[in-house]
């Protein structure tokens, strides 16, 4: 049987193609010679599964969809304060293009801009690295973000040069402010060449793939930037990304997004997929007219705006049930799905007004895929209070979903890989003991 994703995206991209509205960008030579006619998208799971249809391993240059991801380099490569001290994130609700400061500071207002985007490319890699080192170090985190290995198109990047004025006006705008410390000219030139790398629709889906994925790239397995460095590019995306259309994309599409004057849009929704089109034919705010066609098709069709999100909450507790009788009872709490702050919410109240009789108790993560941090702590409190409410805990966990669990001070906890009838065979030689983790209290401890 053959997937049904391929033929969903194909007749997508069927029901846009006779959109013949806009044009490929015409200040850039290069870029106004594009084929209007290319057309392309492609899904990537957070598992690394590929789907696509068109044009979808047709090369073109970057542009500024390289934005969100050096934006995530230089906070990885010089750290949070540095950067938000040169960029901030508030949109702007101009052009990409506008020379747009604040007024007292000269801070660009977003790195999704050119201007800030001028300045994130500045704080790739370490402070003092050479203009060409700091380039590869910028090429070489594209490739790693697509999983594979990127190139800059020399042409493209030769023709953006001899027009980039407008460009270099805001680079020496920006040295006036000393937001730059080096010379405008080559910060210009080095982010010109950034914008010139050579992508295709796949790789793209894999880059948007790898924000989706907490920074991990699915198919090679490399985390490339941090979960907090993701948080924070793809809030940026999600109110920046689009410029002065950015408030009724994240209405209309509500998934955090970045668009490219070549014709290619992605977008990353959290723990699910990475998404890209092309096509060359641009609207006056220069996102691709087709590509966001595409992408209100696909939130509308399959429900990915960011603010529909499912009940989690009550669902994350698949039953509450006993297993054997008299003293090898064991009452159990099965959870299931992703856990988060409510469905761990869920799980503290359920223990709170079933008030187990039984002596052991077992929470059993055999269907749950991922507990976020607050829900690790809230479910290891649970743990140390049913411990010293006198209670054997027992935590089901095969996958080592929870690894290392250490429910803290009079905490006692033995993980099991299965719950018996009347019996719970113990993993581990011996319970864990120990303080809580650091990082914060539990809510509501």
């Amino acid at each position: 049987m053959q997937s049904v994703i391929p033929d969903y995206l194909a007749e997508a991209l069927g029901d846009v193609e006779s959109d013949t509205s806009g044009e490929p960008a015409d200040y850039i030579p290069e870029l106004a010679t594009a084929d209007p006619e290319l057309l392309g998208a492609v899904f990537a799971t957070v598992d690394g599964e590929v789907y696509g249809a068109g044009d979808i391993d047709t090369e073109f240059t970057i542009q500024s969809i390289s934005k969100p991801f050096v934006y995530a380099l230089a906070l990885t490569d010089r750290g949070f304060d540095p950067v938000l001290a040169k960029v901030g994130v508030e949109p702007s609700g101009e052009a990409f293009n506008r020379i747009s400061l604040e007024s007292d500071t000269g801070r660009p207002f977003n790195p999704m801009i050119n201007a800030g985007a001028i300045t994130t490319h500045s704080l790739a890699g370490p402070a003092g690295m050479d203009p060409q080192e700091r380039v590869e170090r910028v090429v070489r985190g594209l490739s790693a973000f697509a999983g594979r290995g990127l190139r800059v198109d020399e042409r493209v990047c030769v023709s953006e040069m001899e027009h980039a004025h407008r460009n270099l006006a805001i680079a020496y705008m920006l040295r006036g402010y000393d937001i730059l410390i080096e010379d405008p000219r080559v910060v210009v030139e080095g982010y010109t060449r950034q914008c010139s790398v050579l992508v295709t629709a796949r790789d793209l889906a894999m880059m948007a793939a790898t924000l989706a994925h907490r920074g991990v790239n699915p198919l090679s397995g490399e985390r490339v930037v941090s979960e907090p460095v993701v948080r924070q590019v793809l809030s940026v995306m999600s109110t920046c990304g689009m410029y002065d259309a950015a408030g009724d994309w994240a209405t209309q599409v509500g998934i955090p997004a970045k668009s490219g004057v070549a014709g290619g849009l992605i977008g990353a929704l959290p723990g699910q997929i990475g998404i890209a089109t092309f096509s060359p034919r641009l609207d006056p705010h220069g996102n691709s007219v087709r590509g966001v066609s595409l992408f209100e098709r696909f939130s509308s069709d399959m429900g990915l705006h960011v603010m529909e999100v499912p009940a989690a909450a009550r669902a994350t507790l698949r039953s509450n049930h006993v297993v054997g009788s008299g003293p090898d009872a064991v009452r159990v709490l099965q959870l299931q799905g992703g856990i988060g702050f409510a469905g761990a919410e869920r799980v503290v109240r359920e223990a709170v007004t079933t008030a187990p009789t039984e002596t052991r108790v077992a929470l059993d993560l055999t269907m749950v895929y991922v507990v976020d941090d607050v829900a690790r702590r809230m479910l290891l409190e649970v743990v140390r209070r049913l411990t010293l409410d006198g209670h054997q805990v027992y935590l089901v966990d095969p996958d080592a979903i929870m690894p290392d669990p250490d429910p803290g001070d009079g905490g006692r906890v033995t993980v099991v890989s299965e719950v018996g009838q009347g019996v719970v065979p113990p993993r581990e030689a011996a319970p864990r003991r120990g303080r809580p983790e650091e990082g914060g209290g539990v809510p509501g401890s």
